[in-house]
């Protein structure tokens, strides 16, 4: 009678296949701890051939003796080289990361240009403010023409300011220029011609 894998017990670690997983079971039943410790450092080279070596090799070779542990369920009773992964750790996750959702209007202005206009609107009038506030326009007209390349007009671009810092930034589309941008041609696919030696 055939042995089908979907009635066989479902591998710990898939990557390594059956095979493994069964020296690991054979390694278990090993009476002596010599021959059990041989065993497993056979085995752990075996693993090595099929889990190609990536970053240190010291952190390596840990990685492929946990992966042993954890194989045998932690009942393997070995001489390890390394210290091995704790059960507990397998199943501890990392603290969530405190992300606070923040509504951004204008998405394509991003939540940096927000932060200095909420910044420009905190310092006092004078050249230094004034000075920012053309640096977050001129920004804020590249942003936009990045996004709507037909329609970024100094005009919208001040008005969308305006309503940003509710008020607070106001600047006259007749007496305010802003930089011109363009957006840079791709260069055409293609060999480059040699220049003839004369």
């Amino acid at each position: 009678m055939l042995s089908y894998n979907t009635r066989l017990p479902q591998l710990r670690l898939p990557e390594y296949g059956r095979n493994i997983q069964q020296m690991v079971d054979h390694c278990l039943t090993i009476a002596d701890r010599d021959e059990r410790t041989r065993c497993a450092y056979t085995i752990v080279g075996v693993m090595k051939t099929l889990l190609p070596q990536t970053g240190e090799p010291d952190e390596y070779m840990r990685k492929l003796w946990d992966h042993l542990a954890i194989m045998s369920d932690f009942k393997l009773d070995i001489d390890y080289p390394y210290e091995i992964i704790a059960p507990d750790n397998l199943d501890s996750r990392p603290d969530p990361i405190d992300v606070h959702p923040h509504y951004i209007r204008y998405r394509h202005y991003g939540r940096e240009v927000e932060r200095l206009i909420e910044a420009a609107c905190k310092m006092e009038e004078g050249e230094e403010r004034d000075a920012l506030v053309m640096l977050i326009a001129n920004q804020m007209k590249k942003l936009r023409l990045a996004v709507y390349p037909d329609s970024s007009a100094d005009a919208k671009v001040l008005d969308d300011l305006a309503q940003m810092s509710h008020g607070a930034i106001v600047l006259d589309p007749e007496t305010t220029l802003l930089h011109d941008f363009s957006i840079a041609d791709v260069p055409a696919a293609g060999k480059k011609k040699r220049k003839r030696k004369r």
